[in-house]
């Protein structure tokens, strides 16, 4: 399937900071993050990578994250955005920039 270069715009990726990572109880796959995004306050994003990350490797690290997904309910927290990551099983990947940039930066 392929989208418009119009459709793709209203895509807002922007580089956050993740300040706290921890497992969601009774949950194997999900983590909860806060993530700094240079916001009034950090967002709380959950993703299911608990499988493949420890939760303290990725406290002061960036990665991309969709922030303007609409806010979901997981497991009765709310989630306000999506880590963006590659593979799956042995490939699995997290993305990052090649060095430290300014949280909330907009990926162009």
């Amino acid at each position: 399937m392929t989208i418009s270069f119009d459709d793709f715009k209203k895509v807002e990726i922007r580089i956050g900071t993740v300040r706290l990572a921890e497992r969601v109880p009774d949950a194997d796959k999900l983590l909860r993050l806060e993530v700094d995004f240079d916001e009034e306050s950090p967002r709380q994003i959950l993703s299911g990578i608990a499988e493949h990350v420890k939760p303290e490797d990725l406290v002061g690290r960036q990665f991309p994250f969709v922030t303007n997904l609409e806010p979901r309910v997981i497991r009765g927290l709310i989630s306000n955005g999506m880590i963006l990551a590659v593979g799956e099983g042995s490939t699995f990947a997290l993305l990052s920039p090649t060095r430290f940039v300014d949280s909330g930066s907009h990926i162009r």
